[in-house]
């Protein structure tokens, strides 16, 4: 009798099933993937220097009757381009300015995927994937002109990919901003152009250049808006008028 290999023919050299295996009998762990794990980590700096910004600016008075007395949230809809062509991305932003916009968190969803004509081959190149990205930038007033706003700001920009835009998913942030009222003085818009990239840290570096339209929403989590604040006399006593208006005054009653 011929000796029997303990191989079999249709196996692959070096492949052991029982490694495949768990130990105790059951299948393999499943792996969390690379990229999601990335993308996690790309926001965690950004939100750890939040929490210590906003620290600072939380409200130190026991009677504070709100989160964040100077937030104004901000929502709309934007546009990618490259220098003055359309790349046909759609954004949608999310940002909370305070310190009379002296700072500003912005979270973006870009939903479409962007693409730019080759002049080479003239055929669409695609230059980007949708992404999620975030942003915190410190801006500075440029000039005031009755209802118009001008700021520029600086900062940095995190991303969940990595593309023919930026090599990199850490970007510094750059941005133009024009704040003004829309008609009936109910609201306020603004219009930022904004640029992101890596400073040809690591090529390729075309960067990311988006607008983005957003206006300021008022909701009872955050205060009143620098703007919209009304002034109280300091002069004002207000029990002193209370008592002008109590029983057996001469003044008029209060209702």
């Amino acid at each position: 009798m011929g000796v029997k290999s303990c191989d079999r023919a249709d196996e692959p050299v070096g492949l052991k099933p029982d490694r495949l295996r768990d130990p105790r009998g059951g299948k393999s762990p499943r792996r969390v993937p690379r990229r999601s794990r990335a993308s996690t980590a790309v926001f965690i700096p950004i939100g750890f220097f939040v929490l210590l910004v906003c620290a600072d600016y939380a409200p130190r008075s026991a009677h504070a009757q709100s989160f964040c007395a100077s937030c104004e949230v901000q929502i709309g809809l934007g546009g990618t381009y490259h220098y003055w062509g359309t790349t046909g991305g759609t954004v949608l932003p999310v940002s909370v300015t305070w310190s009379q916009g002296r700072y500003e968190l912005g979270f973006f969803r870009v939903t479409t995927q962007q693409t730019l004509l080759d002049r080479a081959s003239r055929n669409e190149r695609v230059m980007a994937d949708p992404y999620w990205g975030a942003s915190l930038s410190r801006r500075w007033q440029l000039f005031e002109s009755g209802p118009v706003k001008g700021f520029v700001g600086f900062g940095l920009a995190g991303r969940t990919e990595s593309d023919e835009l930026s090599a990199t998913r850490w970007d510094f942030a750059s941005q133009l901003a024009l704040r003004f009222r829309l008609p009936g003085n109910r609201a306020i818009a603004e219009l930022t152009m904004r640029h992101w990239s890596n400073a040809g840290i690591r090529l390729p570096n075309h960067g990311q250049d988006f607008a983005t339209l957003t206006v300021r929403l008022n909701s009872g989590l955050f205060g009143v808006g620098e703007t919209n604040r009304q002034p109280i006399d300091p002069a004002f006593n207000l029990e002193h008028a209370l008592a002008a208006n109590g029983p057996g005054s001469e003044g008029p009653s209060l209702p």
